[in-house]
């Protein structure tokens, strides 16, 4: 299904006009009807006017979504900044076109939306690029980090960390290194220490994430 939603009816007939053959369609011409409507029908996409009264914003759209996260949000509008298109992309958004565009095209973007594709502006692509860098360099310090932390542990001490985080309780960990749980538990106590964490769920997110850092 999809659900437009704009305080003009004259962009709603024509959005319809472009989209109808594609899904059952449902239109909103106000805040709390398209909210209404975000969960009563659950539309794979929601076409949103940018000016529809209220809607305030990134903000306003990021509330929204929370409200069904599977809809796939296409945003139209009239002329918009970089940095505006771009903070909508950060939202979650799907795709930004003009709201004047022709039906052909607008079925175009709705369907590649669809099939899960971005509908972004080449002139936008260095602002995805750069987010995908800065991300990638947040997740290789964290992973350094992580190891930096573990490479203070003996073999001993990293063999009963790993399996904590795989979940097996001191008995289990026991049995499989043959030896005693008493000897697990003081382990255990000189690496909560190392690590500076307070408890087995803490220990667990540090190996876990350590874990699938590496396997990347």
């Amino acid at each position: 299904m999809i659900l437009l939603a704009s305080s003009s009816q004259n962009d709603l007939s024509l959005w319809e006009q472009g989209v109808r053959s594609l899904a059952p369609v449902f239109c909103s011409t106000n805040l709390d009807s398209l909210r209404a409507e975000l969960i009563r029908i659950k539309p794979q996409t929601l076409m949103l006017d940018n000016d529809l009264p209220n809607l305030d914003g990134p903000n306003g759209i990021a509330g929204l979504m929370k409200l069904n996260p599977e809809t796939r949000v296409i945003i139209l509008s009239g002329p918009l900044s970089d940095e505006m298109e771009w903070s909508l992309f950060r939202t979650g958004v799907r795709g930004c076109c003009r709201r004047d565009v022709e039906p052909e095209q607008l079925r175009s973007v709705v369907a590649a939306v669809q099939q899960g594709e971005l509908w972004i502006r080449r002139t936008l692509s260095w602002h995805l690029l750069n987010e995908l860098v800065m991300i990638t360099q947040e997740k290789n310090k964290i992973r350094q980090a992580v190891g930096e932390l573990l490479a203070h542990l003996t073999r001993r001490e990293y063999e009963i960390a790993t399996l904590v985080g795989n979940g097996d309780s001191n008995k289990e960990i026991a049995r499989r290194l043959a030896i005693t749980e008493r000897t697990v538990k003081a382990h255990l106590t000189e690496v909560f220490r190392k690590l500076d964490v307070a408890d087995r769920l803490k220990l667990a997110l540090i190996v876990k994430g350590s874990i699938s850092q590496d396997s990347t």
